[in-house]
């Protein structure tokens, strides 16, 4: 009994010493004031992204920034509800409604920012000739067809929801190349690109990252605007 009355004691004086100690009329730092935006909100996004979302042209993770919003919209949604596999992103969207999701698109869609210099370079000339021969004509015998028949001439994609191709890191499209031939990345049916993928060989998927990699972007990097016409192949998530 006489140890805890002691101990107690201590701690009383150690308590009546800090208060005696603090400063006369000392209030603490001011507590930091967050502005609630939708770009403070939005920084979890740039840890992977990249500043600003327009990300790098090395290593995994695709830029984000003034990518159609139709297109962002469709990948967000795809992530939220399992047709793309990243538990990450499942787990950051998962409570999320689709309005939300539209203003998040909406929002990096809206950057115009500049982009990296070509991240591949002194690639095979042969590599690069069969890459530039799909991308541009593609290969009727395959129905395989032109990746700029879809994602524009300038392969800057095309409003509200196709993507551009160019300054995206070389495995990053190989990975979703590859993701999209062994099923696990979807797209709203009917899915497209999973038919174009799944018609590629693995030769002809470098040969295509290859390519995309090594070429420098236009002075307009902007989506070029719906023009109405006839796609190739049917796709679902062409219309947002």
């Amino acid at each position: 009994m006489y140890l805890l009355h002691r101990t107690a004691g201590a701690f009383v004086l150690v308590v009546l010493l800090l208060l005696c100690t603090r400063p006369s009329g000392a209030t603490g730092p001011a507590p930091r004031t967050v502005p609630d935006t939708l770009d403070q909100r939005m920084m979890a996004c740039t840890l992977c992204h990249g500043k600003e979302g327009r990300a790098t042209n090395a290593g995994y993770f695709p830029r984000i920034a003034g990518k159609p919003a139709g297109y962002l919209y469709n990948q967000l949604t795809h992530f939220r509800d399992g047709r793309r596999q990243n538990p990450g992103m499942a787990q950051l969207l998962d409570h999320l409604s689709d309005a939300y999701l539209r203003d998040i698109a909406v929002h990096f869609a809206s950057l115009d920012l500049p982009y990296p210099p070509p991240q591949t370079a002194n690639a095979p000339a042969a590599v690069l000739a069969r890459g530039e021969a799909l991308i541009r004509r593609g290969d009727p015998a395959r129905q395989l067809p032109a990746c700029a028949a879809c994602h524009g001439d300038a392969l800057t994609g095309i409003n509200p929801a196709i993507p551009g191709l160019l300054g995206l890191p070389r495995d990053y499209l190989i990975g979703q190349l590859g993701a999209w031939q062994t099923g696990l990345r979807h797209a709203h049916a009917p899915d497209c690109m999973a038919q174009i993928a799944q018609a590629m060989s693995a030769d002809d998927v470098s040969a295509v990252a290859t390519w995309l990699a090594s070429q420098a972007l236009p002075a307009n990097t902007h989506p070029a605007p719906a023009t109405g016409a006839r796609l190739p192949l049917r796709c679902g998530s062409a219309q947002p």
